[in-house]
């Protein structure tokens, strides 16, 4: 297991050996969303909203 640091809080988040390109991680402290955008090294980066497509 790794940790990385929070982009907007430094709070620490853990992350598994198992992590995937892509997927989105949740900052224990502050609650950000952020997305595992490389894996060596290790890099986050803040994810994008997720908006509505209302049916269109």
């Amino acid at each position: 297991m790794a940790q990385i640091e929070c982009n907007e809080c430094s709070g620490q988040i853990k992350i598994g050996v198992d992590v995937m390109l892509g997927e989105v991680l949740q900052c224990p402290d502050c609650g950000l969303e952020l997305e595992v955008v490389g894996l060596d090294p290790l890099q986050i980066e803040l994810a994008p909203e997720i908006e509505e497509d209302w049916g269109e």
